[in-house]
């Protein structure tokens, strides 16, 4: 999300500048005076996001992703309505999460808070944390940073939308943010497209800058940091949407004919990171889920009590990956996917987590 920054993946520091997790995970709470556990047991996993960086690499993240979304579309998967709550008291939204991904995987619960404001004090605008359970007895099997599992499946799913949506020769990425998300997005989308180059806009010209430096370094591709987010969108065949903005950043009139759109930030009705031209001009309007994007999505909601959509109009992701729904017709088909965030995503990445973090107690 835009002016996020590295912290996201690294995880929280105390006042000593330390890690708060230490040691490598196992089936055990306890750590002796080293920071380390006292070995194998029966009790939950305790996961801090530097951990759960290093469990759950891109690849995985992404085939999570993709389990995620075929079990919704096969309608194996158990999702209730998620809870999305604006404070009165400032412009902090609080949310919480609850799905199941399988009968073998327990389920998942996740609480957190989104704080635009801390993108000033160079925090992550996300906070959150992940309870799962064992999917026999119930018991605790894990707690584990939420942060660094939001970055990861957000953009792990925003690969998976571009791979499903865009022309198979889509090579060129349009990022619309400089912050953790962003970078996310484009390290993921790397892994299902062979990119020749990105550019990158953000409102403040040195994050964008810096950010395109990480990008050079990291994927070895040509990135540009660019002055306008028009810039950043015209002629690009993809285009990911990053930010905390209520307005738009995305304009349907800057957009190519087969252009595939992602937008990750708006995921309530009061935030809109592209406008309605971009609506109007789609061919296929894709969504993680109608129900819960006809009530979130701003873009959507609008459309939707405006009558420029109507909810049949909604295509799910799941559906397309699984054959039920087509959403692209013609390479000259804009498409555009509004991404809301959903428990299952969190669910199917948490378990794979877990089962990364046992596999690596059991090769000890």
């Amino acid at each position: 999300m835009t002016e996020d920054d590295e912290r996201a993946e690294h995880g929280e520091r105390d006042e000593r500048g330390e890690h708060d997790g230490h040691g490598e995970p196992d089936e055990r709470g306890e750590r002796d005076e080293r920071g380390e556990h006292d070995g194998p047991g029966a009790g939950p996993l305790y996961l801090s996001a530097e951990q759960v960086g290093e469990l759950l690499d891109t690849d995985a993240a992404i085939a999570s992703q993709r389990a995620a979304f075929t079990a919704l579309g096969d309608g194996t998967a158990e999702l209730p309505g998620k809870i999305m709550h604006p404070s009165r008291f400032d412009d902090s939204v609080v949310f919480a999460y609850l799905a199941r991904l399988s009968a073998d995987t327990g389920a998942v619960a996740k609480i957190g808070s989104v704080n635009p404001g801390n993108a000033t004090a160079g925090l992550p605008t996300v906070h959150a944390v992940i309870n799962a359970l064992d999917p026999v007895t119930g018991q605790l099997a894990a707690v584990m940073d939420g942060t660094a599992v939001t970055t990861l499946r957000t953009a792990a799913a925003g690969a998976v939308a571009f791979d499903a949506l865009a022309t198979a020769d889509s090579a060129e990425l349009g990022l619309l943010g400089s912050g953790t998300q962003a970078l996310a997005h484009a390290r993921a989308v790397a892994r299902v497209r062979e990119l020749r180059s990105v550019r990158v806009w953000s409102p403040n010209p040195g994050r964008r800058a810096h950010a395109a430096r990480r990008l050079v370094a990291e994927l070895g591709v040509a990135v540009k940091a660019v002055e306008t987010a028009e810039e950043a969108v015209a002629s690009l065949p993809m285009v990911a949407a990053c930010t905390l903005s209520a307005t738009p950043v995305v304009r349907g009139a800057w957009l190519t004919p087969g252009c595939t759109v992602v937008s990750v930030g708006s995921f309530e009705p009061t935030r809109s990171e592209v406008d309605a031209e971009v609506v109007r001009r789609a061919a296929a309007v894709v969504v993680d889920d109608p129900e819960t994007a006809a009530e979130h999505a701003g873009p959507v909601v609008d459309a939707l009590r405006e009558g420029r959509l109507a909810r049949e109009d909604l295509i799910p992701l799941g559906g397309v990956l699984t054959g039920r729904h087509t959403a692209r017709t013609s390479p000259d088909d804009i498409v555009f996917y509004n991404s809301v965030g959903l428990g299952i995503q969190d669910a199917a990445a948490a378990w794979a987590v877990i089962a990364a973090a046992r596999a690596s107690r059991e090769r000890r």
